[in-house]
């Protein structure tokens, strides 16, 4: 027991701070969750997907995020190659980029490579911190 403890106290070390930089690890992205398309009474267009973004609830709060990248990520069924690693994953993205605001709530606009499947709806999508334009 006292050695299964001592282990994970390690492994608690090893996740808490980066030997090289001194920095603990975090979060590159915002979170925000794909909320429909946009639509009009009667069309829907699913060509322009809404995100409400974590913690933004105003209109002017979003400029901040106009022109960045968001990633929708997702398991799928088949083992795919990955540029760069060795091993085949089942992780998929699809990229796209926030065009604009929509209402007044925080919520925005976004265009993906291909259109978000229905079945995204209510989940999570991560906005990228770049490009910036501060």
């Amino acid at each position: 027991k006292f050695l299964a403890h001592r282990s994970q106290l390690k492994m608690a070390e090893a996740v808490s701070v980066d030997k090289k930089t001194g920095q603990k690890p975090g979060r590159l992205y915002v979170k925000a969750v794909f909320t429909g398309y946009k639509r009009g009474q009667r069309n829907q267009h699913e060509n322009t997907s809404l995100l409400q973004i974590e913690g933004v609830k105003s209109k002017g709060e979003t400029s901040f995020y106009m022109g960045k990248k968001c990633a929708y990520v997702y398991k799928a069924r088949n083992l795919t190659a990955c540029p760069g690693h060795e091993k085949r994953s089942k992780l998929r993205v699809i990229w796209g980029k926030i065009t604009r605001s929509h209402g007044n709530s925080g919520a925005v606009r976004a265009k993906f490579s291909s259109n978000l499947p229905a079945n995204a709806m209510g989940r999570r999508v991560r906005i990228m911190l770049y490009p910036s334009n501060i």
